[in-house]
């Protein structure tokens, strides 16, 4: 199993949106590399689910449903999406804050690629978010 982080801006599609939803698509994706990321995830993979913008926090985890297929909403037909269901929140939302000043994950993708919308989190790095979470 291979872990992600993939981000959403909460007023567009917030974790709640996406717990009340249950399984939903993530589309939308227009970055090659977000996109190749995309490519790469396995059904049962796990991500991060990360509010961009407003909160700057990860929130809960996602799991991979359904592989890479192409995105309805590209008219071009270059790009693709997953599908992902809500799997739980985090106990404790781990801020972009916290992340930043842990050493340890000085080279996470989210704090190196500030910008990409969905990135690799090493086994290292998942587990040291999840224990961050930890109340």
């Amino acid at each position: 199993m291979a872990y992600w982080l993939v981000k959403s801006e909460p007023f567009k599609w917030s974790w709640d949106d996406h717990v009340k939803k249950g399984v939903e698509h993530w589309d939308g994706v227009r970055n090659y590399q977000a996109s190749n990321n995309m490519k790469a995830m396995k059904k049962g993979d796990q991500a991060f689910f990360y509010h961009s913008n407003k909160g700057l926090e990860i929130v809960g985890i996602v799991e991979v449903v359904k592989d890479y297929y192409p995105d309805h909403t590209d008219p071009s037909g270059r790009f693709g999406m997953v599908d992902f269901k809500a799997v739980k929140p985090l106990a404790v939302p781990v801020t972009l804050a916290a992340i930043k000043a842990n050493p340890a994950l000085e080279n996470m993708a989210l704090v190196r690629q500030s910008r990409l919308s969905v990135s690799p989190v090493t086994d290292e790095e998942w587990h040291i978010i999840m224990d961050m979470a930890q109340p």
